[in-house]
């Protein structure tokens, strides 16, 4: 038996252009009720993103960070997808 700790899938773009994608710890943003994290095995889950520092955690390495206007956060299936407006 494993004693890593569970990831899922992410991937944060916009029309022209993939920012992120690979294996994450969590997920930060921020929506109209305030901060929020994504875990693995999230249960599903859809949300519109404010102006925030939108921050993906990976396993052994320095976070991936980058601040955001607006999007939509969707979670399925232990993957999360950003669709960024830029």
């Amino acid at each position: 038996m494993s004693t890593a700790s569970p990831l899922m899938k992410a991937k944060i773009y916009a029309p022209f252009k993939v920012y992120f994608e690979g294996e994450a710890a969590s997920v930060s943003g921020v929506n109209a009720t305030g901060p929020f994290d994504i875990l693995p095995r999230h249960k599903n889950f859809m949300s519109l993103l404010k102006p925030c520092n939108l921050v993906v955690r990976l396993p052994g390495k320095p976070d991936f960070q980058m601040e955001i206007t607006r999007g939509v956060m969707h979670v399925k299936s232990n993957q999360v997808t950003v669709f960024l407006d830029v």
